[in-house]
């Protein structure tokens, strides 16, 4: 890491084409002005922090609403209803329906 003593109104330069410039100086705060090009995301660390956290915690939100949602489907889903066993053919050659055989 670099560390600089900059005074108001001074600059420093990263790369060729983003400049830091020291705007104001109050109290253990200071104001800074970045010019950098579009393509570079210039974001303050708190508020990048603050949108991970949050997104992560949506995400549990969402994982335990589709866990949850997942078992109210299993326990509201009635059993399958059990096959009969197979009617077995009578002695006497009638239909175990009661139907006569058209022949």
């Amino acid at each position: 890491m670099l560390v600089l003593t900059r005074k108001v109104g001074e600059r420093i330069l990263i790369g060729d084409d983003i400049v830091l410039t020291i705007l104001d100086s109050r109290g253990d705060g200071i104001r800074v002005g970045i010019d950098a090009p579009r393509g570079i995301k210039v974001q303050r660390e708190e508020v990048v922090r603050a949108v991970i956290e949050a997104n992560a915690e949506a995400e549990a939100a969402a994982a335990g609403d589709d866990a949850e949602a997942r078992i109210r489907d299993l326990l509201s889903t009635p059993e399958p209803a059990t096959p009969a066993a197979p009617e077995r053919a009578r002695p006497d050659g009638a239909r175990p329906d009661g139907a006569a055989d058209k022949a």
